[in-house]
Order: structure tokens, then sequence, then C-alpha cells
């Protein structure tokens, strides 16, 4: 049996190239604020990929994806072990577009601190007297730079990402740029119309995208999970205050207020961490967690 090593570490995933095409593994590792925790989360790695097969699968309609298989039947024989069971994509390969591609559908976060300083978000003009968590007329896009581990992300405008592009894809700047918000923004009302009817809002999230062999613009890496994005609960949701998440922000709020973390959640903290993306996970796919692998 061949043995693999990763070509490539991200917070969470690993890359392992097999040639004409890539396997991404969904690791346990959390990050928050652009760090790696101590801790595992055990499941969650299985909670990424299941999730970004479920969303894949139902915008394939609005931009075809790079996902080929979750099924490790389908990935060579060293991929079969139990460790990579649920937890592994075997995707096309891709030339990634070096922009991450966020949305913004409710003013949250370092948007709401955005706006209560300058009446913007990112530049855009919002209008006034929103109240924290308020969902906006229209979905921003806010694209932002791509950085590497250690480092920060750095939001830049659209105009900034046509520049940003046109630097590494000489004369396909504006159409990639143009291409990347429109293809955000569709993707992003889609699944939150679905997720609102399955009791879920999604406040905002983040897409990524790279160009296949045919120079294609193609939706890559994960989608819709629990580390991309914002979930809330609609039962419960209220205007003029943050509100509970079925995502990492509950393990973000924590080191928050406990300043001397070391970047360690308590075991607590953990479990209740799994079982919000367990639970957001299972209304958002209506598939009890675990069932298919």
């Amino acid at each position: 049996m061949t043995e693999y090593t990763p070509v490539k570490e991200g917070k969470v995933r690993e890359i392992y190239d097999i040639g004409d095409k890539m396997i991404l593994v969904a690791t346990d590792r959390i990050s928050c604020f652009d760090v790696i925790l101590n801790n595992k989360v055990d499941g969650k790695g299985q909670i990424l990929t299941q999730m970004s097969k479920f969303w894949f699968d139902f915008t394939s309609d609005i931009l075809p994806n790079h996902m080929i298989s979750v099924d490790t039947a389908d990935m060579p024989e060293y991929f079969r072990q139990e460790k990579f069971a649920g937890r592994s994509m075997l995707v096309k390969k891709l030339t990634m577009l070096p922009v991450e591609c966020i949305v913004r559908g409710y003013i949250t976060g370092s948007g709401w601190k955005s706006y209560l300083e300058c009446g913007k978000v990112c530049g855009i003009e919002l209008p006034a007297g929103l109240q924290e968590s308020e969902k906006l007329p229209e979905p921003i896009y806010t694209p932002s730079t791509k950085a590497e581990i250690g480092d920060h992300d750095e939001n830049i405008s659209f105009e900034q990402s046509v520049d940003y592009l046109e630097k590494r894809f000489p004369g396909k700047g504006a159409e990639y740029a143009a291409k990347l918000r429109d293809c955000t923004v569709a993707l992003y009302k889609k699944c939150a119309d679905y997720a609102l009817e399955r009791g879920i809002i999604i406040a905002d999230t983040k897409f990524e995208f790279g160009l296949d062999e045919d120079g294609n613009v193609v939706l890559g890496d994960e989608m819709l999970t629990p580390d991309s994005s914002r979930f809330w609960p609609l039962d419960g949701y209220a205007v003029g205050r943050a509100e509970p998440s079925f995502d990492k922000q509950f393990a973000r709020d924590w080191l928050k207020a406990n300043p001397d973390n070391n970047w360690t959640l308590p075991a607590e903290i953990v479990e209740k961490t799994i079982s919000k993306y367990v639970e957001g996970y299972e209304k958002i796919t209506g598939i009890e967690f675990g069932k298919d692998f």
C-alpha cells in the first residue's frame, strides 16, 4: 500500500496530491483568530466535509465545484483507513484565485464594529440606524486577501480585488473579480433562503474559487461550514444583540472572555462546540450525523 504525505497543511485541512487529482482531509483541529488551538474537536472534520458535500450538491446549478467524491472507495487504498472515513474529499485540481470571497447578509462581528465607528463596512456605506445582528437590505460583498498560516487576511474593496487579480492574471482581473462577486452573492442567497426554511440564519460566510484546466471559474475549498460561516438559530432571533450560534463563534467568545487562555479550551467548551456543529449539520442536511460513514 502506497503511503501518502500531505503536500500542504492548512489551519484545519491536509492536502494530498495523487497525480491528476487531490484529496482534502478535514482534521479535527480548530482555529480561532487565525491561530490553531491546542485542542482537537472530535468529529469536527467529518462535519466540515459532509456539510461541504451537501452544499456543493445543492448549488451545482449555479456554478461547478471541485468535488468528485467523499467515498474513500473512490480513493487510493491508503485513504480507506478508518481515520479518513467521512472526512476526506476527492477533488479536481484547481489554480486557486487568491481572494477570499466574503458575503454578509446581517451586520455582526467586525462589520458591526466598523459600522459603529464610521457607518461603513469594508468601505461600503450602509443605511443609518442599523442595529446589531440586523438583516441588511441586500447582502454585501467584502473580499479579502488570502493569508498564509500565521498571517492575517486583509480586507480589500472590490476595485482593489480587480487590481489584485490583474497582477496574477493579466487581462483577466476585471472579469474574474466580477465573476467572484456575482457568484458569491448568488450562492449565498440560494443557501441562506434554504437554511432559513430549516430554522437557521446564515449571517455571513466566505467562499473560495479556482480555475480548472480549461480556465473556467470553479467553486473550491469548503462551503458553508461552521468554520467558514456564522449560523444563528432562527428561533429566538432578535436584533439589537449578539446572537448565539451553531459555529465556532462559541469558542471565539470564550477565548475573548478569557484572555489568559494560552489558546486552549476547557473540556466543557470543546464538548459544547462540537454539539453546536452537530446540531447545525443535522438541521441543515436533515441527516443524522455519522449515519452514512
